[in-house]
Formats: structure tokens, sequence, C-alpha cells
């Protein structure tokens, strides 16, 4: 675990937190609940430094700043075209991507939102955003914002389906009829923690962290919390 003390500067880890993902976070008033902070508090009380989390509303801009000097170690969906600016651990968690559509749209079920026609809505960036590319054939492919921002803007009439993780969409559009979620899965999405660019050295000790979490029951325990 030598290689993971040099991770901090000057006895503080920044860790990025992608709130945005409501699977792996949530914010509790001033705290952050959730796997993705409870594995940065475990590692940065592992090499004896000071948490300092940096707060992002989604995945895409946890990326985009990869290569800035602005975070240590970070939470991301493995993909492979991300591994030009990021080194992963093995997947600490598997989340399902699903849609949302309106209560009176003819859409039931997942695998019928790419129709000519359509315009599917998902964040900037997003694992599901770099599925939805690589995989939507006769919908229109319509990119916004953040995860809550995309929801927002559907939610006031942009698109005819909106992409993102279930839990997040469960949560934002729990409030009234008006948005069905759809059954069925878009694509599982394998999260792990990242170090900043490609073949990082230190990647191997923090798989091996993370190995650990999974073997001993933490990451079980931080998910059912």
């Amino acid at each position: 675990m030598s290689a993971l003390h040099g991770l901090a500067r000057n006895g503080v880890l920044r860790a990025a937190i992608n709130t945005g993902n409501r699977a792996l976070v949530r914010v509790e008033g001033a705290q952050l609940g959730g796997v993705s902070p409870a594995l940065a508090a475990r590692l940065a009380e592992r090499i004896g430094a000071r948490l300092e989390p940096v707060v992002y509303p989604g995945a895409g801009r946890v990326f985009d700043d990869a290569l800035q000097d602005r975070w240590d170690v970070a939470f991301l969906a493995i993909d492979p075209l991300r591994a030009a600016r990021v080194s992963f651990t093995r997947p600490y968690h598997v989340i399902e991507a699903t849609c949302a559509v309106r209560a009176d749209a003819p859409i039931r079920d997942v695998d019928e939102i790419d129709r000519p026609g359509l315009r599917v809505l998902t964040s900037i960036g997003s694992a599901y955003d770099m599925y939805l590319t690589a995989n939507l054939r006769d919908a229109t492919l319509d990119r916004f914002g953040t995860p809550p921002e995309s929801f927002a803007a559907f939610r006031d009439g942009r698109a005819d389906v909106v992409a993102g993780v279930r839990a997040s969409l469960d949560r934002f559009f729990a409030e009234g009829p008006e948005i069905r979620i759809l059954p069925g899965v878009l694509t599982r999405v394998e999260q792990a923690m990242v170090l900043p660019g490609p073949d990082n050295p230190a990647i191997t000790a923090l798989d091996a962290f993370v190995a650990e979490a999974l073997q001993d029951g933490f990451v079980s325990r931080a998910l059912s919390g």
C-alpha cells in the first residue's frame, strides 16, 4: 500500500465525488453519503490523509478535469474511451441505466426507444451517453448538461425520452404521475475507482484496496447503509 501514500499531497487527499449519480452518492445536508464517499474516506484513513471532497454534478466534468490536477482519485464508469486519460481499478459496483418517458407516451420498454422521430436526451459525458452514441441508430440523440439538468430539461418539455441511472431517475421523478420510468436495462455500468493519467503506476495498489473492500464486505455495507 506504500504506493497509495503518494496520492495525497501535504496530507490531503482530493477525491472527486459525482453527486449526479444517486446510486453511489447521497447528499445529506452538508454531508456526503453513499459508497463512493465511503470508499474515499476509507482510503484517506488508510494512508493517513485528510479527505477533501471535490464535488462535481456529473461524470463528464470529472473526466474533463482528469489531467487538470484538480483531484487525486475519482469514481467513474469503466469505458475504453476514458482510458486515454484515466486508469481504472476493477469495478466495485455495477449499476443499471434506463430511461424515462411521459406517462402518455406509447413506449413501454427501454428496448423501444430507438425509433425514427424520437429524440433521446442524455447528460453530456455520462456512461450512458457513450453507450447511446455507439448504439442508437434511428432515434436522434440530444445531449444536455449534468444528469439533474438533463432530467429537469426533459420534465420541462425537451425530448421524448431521457436516459439516466435508474436510482437517479427514480429519485428525481418520484413526485407526480406524469413521468414513467421504463422497465428493462439500457446498459449496465461498471463503476471503478480511478487515478488520473493512463497506466498510472499506483493503480495496482488501488485495485488491491478495492479488492479488499469488496472481500471484507465494506462495499456491500456502504451500499445498504
